[in-house]
């Protein structure tokens, strides 16, 4: 995905994701309980959703995407005093290891040439007894695209990888990630809920 992509539609990104309103709010419960009073790191944040429905739950925040855009238009909504709001490659972060409690990367992994690289650094940064939550888009049948999907690719929003439910569980097993809570949510584009540790 090219960030100029992103960097386009950063003024209504949140708008349009408004037809996800029972996904979203799912998200800011689940993620909420898992981040009370823990160090988080989002990466994908987007215009800021998420970190601004966590914040009063979690210690702090530091919200990430690989769009300048869509920081600016994050910080736009207004930043909240334990939030920052930074622009980084989830693929190549600049954070120390073993830096976080939590690490959020919600509906990015699909969009990502190469996600294996993004867990790997989640895995850098995050610490021995951290949490990672990776709730991503998933598709209902293999190779079947719904009527929302073929929208988003005809504006160029196109996903890089097309995971089943069981498919996005097994490519989160197979790098080193024991899902310890899962649901799928529906939607438009239905959703798996992912909570996650490290293998032992």
């Amino acid at each position: 995905m090219k960030k100029t992509v992103w960097d386009i539609f950063a003024p209504i990104y949140e708008q349009a994701m408004k037809s996800q309103k029972n996904i979203y709010g799912y998200l800011y419960k689940e993620i909420s309980a898992a981040a009370t009073e823990k160090t988080v790191l989002e990466l994908a944040t987007g215009p800021g959703m998420i970190a601004r429905n966590i914040v009063n739950s979690a210690k702090s925040v530091v919200a990430t995407d690989f769009s300048p855009k869509m920081i600016e238009t994050a910080k736009k909504c207004g930043i909240p005093q334990n939030v920052v709001f930074e622009t980084a490659d989830a693929t190549n972060l600049s954070y120390k290891d073993d830096s976080f409690d939590v690490v959020v990367i919600a509906n990015a992994l699909h969009i990502i040439p190469n996600p294996e690289k993004a867990l790997s650094e989640i895995n850098r940064v995050l610490k021995s007894d951290g949490i990672l939550v990776a709730p991503n888009f998933i598709e209902r049948e293999k190779g079947r695209k719904n009527l929302w999907q073929k929208i988003l690719s005809l504006v160029g929003i196109k996903f890089a990888h097309e995971w089943t439910a069981e498919e996005y569980k097994s490519f989160l097993e197979a790098n080193g990630w024991k899902i310890t809570k899962s649901k799928i949510v529906k939607g438009r584009i239905d959703l798996l809920y992912a909570e996650c540790k490290r293998e032992a």
